[in-house]
């Protein structure tokens, strides 16, 4: 059984909205903090934003402040992340991961004990 599920990408043109969803069975087996982070082609996995339904922390990468929003829904254990104003830089393999503290080193690859499958988000006109 997977613990994270991520689902909702796709592609977009610049400028346009997406919401990615990450279904996570792993909050009921004792963490609590969700991460994003997404995987250009050639490039590294880095972190894009964090958030805790243990305190309520949130982080976000610089390059992403402003544009998208993290939320949780605890009844639904989903994670969701709404992307706005995208541009062709955004374009990666999202995924989430579960990891010990968002107000640690959050955006670090080896931040995260789990990670789900991943979803392609493509931004082109």
């Amino acid at each position: 059984q997977a613990h994270l599920v991520e689902s909702g990408g796709g592609l977009v043109q610049p400028g346009g909205s997406l919401r990615l969803s990450c279904a996570a069975s792993i909050l009921n087996l004792g963490y609590s903090e969700i991460g994003w982070f997404r995987q250009a082609p050639g490039g590294m996995r880095e972190g894009v934003s964090c958030i805790s339904t243990a305190d309520g922390t949130i982080q976000y990468a610089d390059s992403v402040k402003g544009r998208f929003t993290v939320s949780k829904d605890k009844d639904k254990n989903t994670i969701y992340l709404q992307m706005n104003v995208l541009k062709s830089e955004d374009t990666a393999v999202y995924y989430c991961a579960a990891g010990r503290s968002c107000s640690g080193a959050w955006y670090s690859r080896s931040w995260a004990d789990y990670w789900g499958q991943g979803t392609q988000v493509a931004v082109s006109s």
